[in-house]
């Protein structure tokens, strides 16, 4: 007898997180240079088959446009790799000659990955990237909706990180993902830390599995278009970014907020570049269409075109139609539209003053968006900093596209396809996760204010020179004439700054760490003179 799905997926999920679990200890032992080539074989691959996937992740969910998900798909492989790529994440990877301080950089172990519907296959490829920088292993669990291209889209770049040297089961994806397969993944004993990107409740059953985790939250992005703004740009942005994809992207512009004195121009440039304003009537049928009584979004908007939204909803608007505006008077539950909408439906407000309208965007981002992402359009620098200071936001966006701006595409962000809200939206991290969010870093730290001074012990001890910086040693001069530090340095990297496991008492043969084979020799520098006594432990140092 077959065992049921929810069980099926369970096992899956177990199963899943010990092949990590194994890979991921020989993993652990590779340098700067092969984990390096492995990335950028995983970006390659993954920026070669970005339409390929951008058609399957349209066929299979229906959301947005094939064309802008290739773009996304692009963003996340090659943009992403570029922003890293010279990112050190193997042994010490910064050295303080003035404080006396190495830092070692150390993996976490098994990333657990959510993977959202809306942005499947650029999502798992960008999570799956920055996990590997770090020397992690990776487990996805897809939204059931977008499984089959999830699936492609990890065997594309598995497969590549394969061919690259990577062990075989680094990468992973459930098959079969169900909520309580999904949660096995988050709770499993040898997950080290969750990426969580999804729904409200997936995001907030990753907080509580017990495990470190980074989540997003909603983005009920406000865009301010203040006096001084250059209004056509403005616009182009809002538009441009309302369009990108149907309005999947959680960064794109919810609302736009609009100075009274140029309230005439920008509906203008809007009505100009294809924008529809919504009658009462139809701004009251398309609120019963995309929002239940409790105020949950209706599936079956999301990333589709205005004229096909329309169509549900019992009207119609030009086929070539680029936004839907719907013109409303304050921000709140009597007003569904003013919430986030996944689409190309966009709220107006019509604000008299910086000041007003800075406390509509308070109220737009309190009302389902804190910590996200806000963009104003200004050319008064005060304005600008005032809102800055002022909004529950982690990200301002300053005369830019929000949509895209705030994934890092226009501007100097970090690229990253996850958003931290900080804790204004409950989250941990309030930047853009990227490949240093996913590494230990440990710190060896020489004394330099000491508590009992080495002079004063001088008479109990065998005469010693005095050490002094820069050209102390450890424990003799090298031929090359390092100093002790850096004969530390070669002594940690030898080590990749990493000591073997030894295997619980307890484990399964499966669960045992796998030793490094190719552990170089002992380096010269490893072994002390004949007058010194030898270490006490096995790191040398």
């Amino acid at each position: 007898m077959p065992l049921d799905r929810d069980l099926q997926s369970l096992q899956e999920a177990r199963d899943l997180v010990l092949r990590a679990y194994e890979a991921k200890h020989a993993f652990r032992f590779f340098t700067q240079e092969q984990v390096d080539k492995i990335v950028k074989a995983m970006a390659d691959a993954g920026f070669a088959s970005a339409e390929q996937l951008a058609k399957l992740a349209h066929e299979e969910t229906g959301f947005g446009k094939p064309a802008d998900k290739r773009k996304k798909n692009e963003f996340a492989t090659k943009r992403v790799w570029e922003s890293i790529k010279d990112l050190k994440t193997v042994g010490v990877i910064h050295d303080d000659r003035e404080k006396r301080m190495l830092e070692i950089a150390e993996p976490m172990g098994v990333v657990a990955a959510l993977v959202p519907s809306t942005n499947p296959t650029s999502t798992l490829m960008f999570k799956a990237i920055i996990s590997l920088k770090g020397r992690n292993a990776f487990v996805a669990s897809p939204h059931p909706k977008a499984v089959k291209c999830t699936l492609e889209a990890t065997r594309i770049i598995s497969e590549a990180a394969e061919a690259a040297g990577a062990p075989k089961g680094l990468i992973n994806c459930m098959s079969i993902p169900t909520v309580e397969g999904t949660q096995e993944l988050m709770k499993h004993k040898n997950v080290a830390v969750i990426l969580a990107t999804g729904s409200g409740p997936m995001v907030k059953a990753a907080y509580s599995a017990g495990k470190p985790a980074y989540g997003v939250g909603p983005g009920n992005v406000p865009a301010f278009i203040e006096r001084t703004a250059n209004v056509r740009k403005a616009v182009a942005d809002v538009v441009s970014g309302k369009m990108f994809d149907w309005g999947v992207l959680c960064s794109t512009e919810s609302a736009v907020i609009v100075d009274e004195p140029i309230k005439k121009q920008a509906l203008d440039e809007f009505k100009r570049r294809g924008a529809y304003i919504l009658s009462a009537e139809e701004m009251y049928r398309l609120s019963k269409l995309m929002f239940d009584e409790h105020g949950h979004l209706n599936p079956a908007v999301v990333g589709k075109a205005p004229h096909v939204i329309a169509q549900q909803a019992g009207f119609d608007v030009p086929h070539d139609t680029s936004v839907m505006i719907a013109e409303l008077p304050a921000v709140g539950k009597e007003y569904p539209l003013s919430r986030e909408k996944l689409s190309p439906v966009l709220a107006m407000f019509t604000v008299n003053g910086w000041r007003e309208g800075c406390e509509r965007c308070i109220e737009m981002l309190e009302f389902g968006g804190l910590g996200h992402t806000m963009a104003i359009h200004s050319s008064d620098s005060e304005v600008i900093l005032k809102f800055g200071l002022e909004k529950p936001a982690n990200r301002i966006l300053v005369n830019t596209q929000s949509a895209l701006g705030a994934v890092g595409y226009t501007n100097e962000l970090n690229p990253s396809m996850t958003l931290g809200p900080g804790t204004f939206g409950g989250s941990i991290i309030s930047e853009n996760v990227s490949a240093k969010h996913l590494i230990n870093i440990k710190r060896v730290a020489f004394e330099t204010r000491p508590i009992n001074p080495p002079e004063n012990f001088q008479q109990h001890a065998p005469a010693t020179p005095k050490t002094e910086l820069p050209n102390a040693t450890l424990y003799h001069v090298a031929p090359s004439g390092k100093s002790w530090i850096e004969e530390i340095e070669e002594r940690i990297r030898l080590k990749a700054g990493n000591v073997l496991e030894k295997p619980r008492a307890d484990a399964k043969k499966s669960d045992a760490p796998i030793k490094n084979t190719e552990t170089p020799p002992p380096s010269p520098l490893m072994t002390p003179p004949a007058s010194e006594p030898a270490p006490k432990y096995g790191t040398g140092i």
